[in-house]
C-alpha cells in the first residue's frame, strides 16, 4: 500500500463529493455512488449516511476494495476501518465541511451512530 501525496489530500479534501465504486468478484468496478467525504490529518474517510445497510456501503465492505474519483483525483482504494480514536475529529471535519446543509443530514453523517459506518480509504499501487 502507498500514501496519498500531499496533492491528493489536498484535492480530494477540498472536494465537495466523491464518487466511489466497489469492486465486483470479477474485478470489475460496480457503478459509482456520490457521497461525502472529509479529511482528517494525512487520511481520507467516507460515511454512509443511512447506515450500515445502505447498499453502496455493504458492497464496499464485502469487496473491501474498489476506486474513488474526487477533485481530479482517481485512485483504487482498500475500504479499512478507522481507528476508534480518530471518529471526534471525523465529526467535527464533517461539521466544519457541511453544517451549513443543515443538522438534519449533518447528523446522518456524525455521531455515534454513524462510527460503525466509517471507511479509511487507503490507495493502492496497483
Amino acid at each position: 500500500m502507498s500514501d496519498w501525496t500531499a496533492d491528493d489530500l489536498t484535492r480530494i479534501g477540498a472536494a465537495e463529493e466523491l464518487q466511489v465504486s466497489s469492486t465486483r468478484a470479477d474485478g470489475s468496478l460496480r457503478p459509482y455512488v456520490t457521497i461525502w467525504v472529509v479529511r482528517v490529518g494525512d487520511e481520507i474517510y467516507i460515511r454512509s449516511a443511512y447506515g450500515s445497510d445502505n447498499p453502496w456501503f455493504v458492497r464496499a465492505t464485502t469487496s473491501g476494495t474498489g476506486r474513488i474519483r474526487a477533485g481530479g483525483v482517481q485512485k483504487n482504494v482498500t475500504f479499512a476501518a478507522a481507528a476508534p480514536e480518530a471518529h471526534a475529529a471525523i465529526d467535527a471535519a464533517y461539521h466544519a465541511k457541511y453544517d451549513r446543509y443543515g443538522p438534519a443530514i449533518v447528523g446522518t453523517v456524525t455521531g455515534p451512530n454513524a462510527e460503525a459506518t466509517t471507511l479509511r480509504l487507503v490507495p493502492r499501487a496497483d
